[in-house]
């Protein structure tokens, strides 16, 4: 069984499908994970002029399915690691596994800043590819300054007026490509060495307050939309004391990506050391199988 449906869990489902086990892979949400939303994806292999996110995802899917992988649209709601077969509780009933593979992957910090959570959904929005069509010809702030946030704000280019990357260092962490493409996009602008400490607006958002963290000056800034690419947290709390995480939340694997429990692996963006590239999602998931496979062929 699979939690989890992104990269790394579709290509753990085409393997092991393909290895003739019966598998079962459950998603909340949308199959794809967080790679289906990202507008462009130009460094997965076997893709010269780039491939969308989505588009990516729904091959790994359709190739998945095809050697047999069922898909579960059901939130997994409880875990049971403590006997040889796995249990798993979701919104769709009970099962039961011989081994499992979690490829829950992360989600979004929140952006800390007064008045954020009040207006989420109202012009702060974590997803370009979602909400940019909302804000054409509109002002824009991208807070972050790593790969996402500027490839997020190159994207945005093509709807809004004026975009700002927000950043809390004096240069960005992208990888120099994309900067040089932010640096000549003449809608970008920057703050650097900046915070957001506060956001307004009547029915959405309207003023940013920004602060420069080496002087402390603050200013406000008139915008129509915030998008926030500040890091990730892991979606691991099902697993808290089911398993070993690190400090952070990240499921800690051995060098065959099992888990402190046997016959328990994780794979792609929710386990600690990974790159957090779809490339490395899908051949952790690929390990994942094999070794789940290995595993359920000893317990014989």
């Amino acid at each position: 069984m699979i939690i989890g449906g992104g990269p790394a869990g579709l290509s753990a489902g085409l393997y092991a499908a393909r290895s003739m086990f019966k598998v079962k892979l459950f998603e909340k949400q949308m199959v794809g994970g967080q790679a289906s939303i990202t507008d462009h994806i130009e460094n997965y292999p076997g893709f010269p002029e780039g491939i969308s996110g989505f588009e990516l995802t729904d091959k790994m899917r359709r190739q998945a399915e095809r050697f047999g992988l069922e898909i579960g649209f059901a939130e997994v709601t409880e875990v049971d690691f403590s006997k040889q077969l796995k249990k798993v509780i979701t919104t769709e009933g009970e099962y039961v596994a011989k081994a499992i593979i979690i490829a829950t992957g992360v989600r979004p910090s929140k952006l800390d800043a007064k008045g954020a959570s009040e207006l989420t959904g109202r012009g702060i929005s974590y997803c370009a590819t979602c909400d940019g069509p909302f804000f054409r010809e509109k002002r824009v702030i991208v807070v972050g300054g790593g790969n996402s946030a500027v490839e997020e704000a190159i994207y945005l280019t093509r709807f809004a007026s004026k975009v700002t990357i927000v950043h809390r260092r004096d240069q960005l962490r992208a990888e120099k490509i994309i900067q040089e493409r932010a640096f000549k996009n003449e809608k970008i602008d920057f703050l650097l060495d900046s915070v957001i400490t506060a956001v307004s607006g009547e029915a959405a958002v309207s003023k940013a307050t920004v602060k420069n963290v080496k002087t402390g000056e603050e200013k406000e800034v008139d915008v129509d939309g915030i998008f926030v690419f500040i890091g990730n947290l892991p979606n691991t709390e099902l697993f808290s004391g089911k398993i070993k995480l690190d400090k952070r939340g990240y499921v800690i694997t051995d060098d065959l990506l099992m888990t402190s429990v046997p016959g328990v692996f994780a794979a792609g963006d929710v386990r600690n050391n990974s790159l957090k590239q779809v490339v490395t999602a899908a051949g952790e998931g690929a390990l994942a199988a094999v070794s789940a496979e290995k595993y359920i062929e000893s317990q014989h």
